[in-house]
């Protein structure tokens, strides 16, 4: 048997690190994506919760918290901290039969005062069955993005605390594309900030059925919701809605799939935001945009000042799909446009795609020179978070990164993060062979390659910046490195 510790000391008070740890949402924001394992159930509990997971091959771990191990946080007295010789903690064990005696998985989470200087010593310490130096390697990777993913999310809820001031406590948000990459994200980190989340659903019953399928799970809440014909009582409790369903742009632009976008997003928008405004107690609508507003012809910088591209389809697809917010606005309620780029999460189609082109040796697309309006996962939900809370944020706001780079700086560094590990560093990047134009051509048809691959957008946070808001990742090799798993954390020494 091994034992392997990673250690953290992060600048906030013990009681608000343990109780994130406590908080659901927690486990989705420590997965990292490029595990690809899926959250079935959150553990409703430290002391003897049940967090059931899906891996690869369709394989599920039931992690157990164990009540032996759990040791719970105490309040300080005559002004000196509780835990400073002795550490909170829990522990979780792997349930699965079979696999848990194979593995002899256990995760002990301890939590220490630093004392007098204030903030928190947390160690991971994991025992398994597997030799010391392959737990090592294969634990270092997802620790590293743990650490990083923790102390990201507890300085987030900090300056998070700033922007609502005393203007929005908790709040009951109803989001709809709940299930999708950021939908889960935002959700989570939504409960992580005190908020209560409802998931609206077209098809909540096995989504609910999945989530409550064991004992010791956290609770978790769908609505029904038919976007064509919304129940008149499904934002009833609601302060605020997120609005991020709709069908995928990615696709040949035939009649047929642009219908489909237009239909998955206009009417359903206006509709929900109808109800939003004769719902009395919601005061706040976000919704989904995207970069695409400014088309596929925009090498000079836009900010979200810049008009809709009426050239475009994309452009006045999503021009509509923005007026279609126009019912909450005339009602009074705050509305927010967030008008995404292309987003940057490990376990995704665009990331993993990519990240399958780099490592094939495959460069930019075409000449490489069209700007590339990225933003990582992180950041995204940050804005939308921003979006809920913060009365001072109203309209479009785009959601791109600082760092915007052109598709050929891209590429080479993706190469550089996550390309083919037989090529050293400093060359994978260099090394790369053009994708000509006539590729995406074949796959997405004229327009939908000029309107995607090939689109020229120099996008501009400037409502975010004007607002000073702070990036979690504003450079690209940043994001890319957390997304990918490649900034490993050292384990302590035994």
């Amino acid at each position: 048997m091994s034992e392997t510790v990673f250690e953290q000391t992060l600048d906030h008070p013990i009681d608000q690190v343990w109780g994130v740890h406590a908080t659901p949402g927690i486990v989705t924001r420590l997965t990292p994506g490029f595990t690809r394992v899926r959250l079935l159930q959150e553990a409703g509990n430290l002391k003897s919760g049940l967090t059931r997971m899906r891996f690869p091959g369709g394989v599920v771990w039931e992690g157990k918290h164990d009540p032996g191990f759990y040791h719970p946080l105490v309040a300080a007295s005559d002004g000196r901290p509780a835990h400073v010789d002795s550490p909170a903690q829990f522990s979780d064990v792997c349930a699965t039969p079979g696999i848990g005696s194979a593995f002899g998985w256990r995760h002990v989470h301890s939590f220490q005062d630093v004392h007098p200087a204030g903030g928190t010593i947390l160690r991971d310490r994991i025992t398994t069955n597997a030799p010391s130096l392959v737990a090592d390697q294969l634990l270092k990777g997802v620790f590293g993005y743990r650490q990083a993913q923790l102390a990201g999310d507890l300085k987030h809820l900090q300056q998070a605390r700033g922007w609502a001031g005393e203007s929005t406590g908790e709040m009951t948000i109803a989001v709809t594309g709940a299930t999708g990459a950021v939908g889960t994200q935002l959700c989570a980190l939504l409960q992580l900030a005190g908020h209560r989340v409802i998931r609206l659903s077209r098809n909540p019953q096995p989504l609910i059925d999945e989530a409550n399928a064991r004992p010791g799970g956290a609770a978790v809440q769908y609505r029904q919701w038919d976007p064509q014909h919304p129940a008149e009582d499904l934002l009833a409790d609601v302060d605020a809605v997120v609005h991020l369903a709709g069908s995928s742009i990615a696709g040949r632009f035939t009649d047929e799939h642009l219908a489909k976008v237009a239909g998955s997003r206009i009417e359903p928008t206006r509709k929900l935001a109808e109800l939003a405004a004769r719902t009395d107690r919601v005061h706040t609508f976000v919704s989904a945009s995207a970069v695409g507003f400014y088309g596929a012809d925009a090498s000079e910088p836009v900010d979200e000042s810049a008009p809709a591209d009426e050239s475009s389809t994309l452009g006045r697809i999503v021009r509509d799909w923005e007026t279609a917010t126009e019912p909450a606005v005339a009602a009074g309620l705050r509305v927010v446009q967030v008008r995404t780029g292309l987003v940057m999460a490990a376990g995704t189609a665009l990331l993993d795609l990519l990240t399958a082109q780099a490592k094939l040796g495959g460069g930019a697309l075409g000449d490489g020179r069209q700007f590339f309006p990225w933003i990582a996962m992180n950041d995204l939900v940050d804005i939308y978070h921003r979006a809920l809370t913060d009365p001072m944020l109203h309209g479009p706001v785009n959601a791109v990164a600082p760092g915007i780079v052109r598709n050929r700086e891209f590429m080479a560094t993706l190469a550089e993060v996550g390309g083919n590990p037989v090529i050293p560093r400093g060359l994978r990047g260099k090394l790369q062979v053009p994708v000509p134009a006539a590729g995406p051509r074949l796959l997405l048809g004229e327009d939908g390659a000029a309107e995607l691959a090939l689109a020229d957008q120099n996008v501009r946070p400037a409502v975010l910046a004007d607002m000073g808001h702070e990036f979690r990742t504003p450079e690209l090799a940043d994001a890319l490195r957390h997304e990918l798993g490649k900034n490993p954390a050292r384990p302590l020494q035994s």
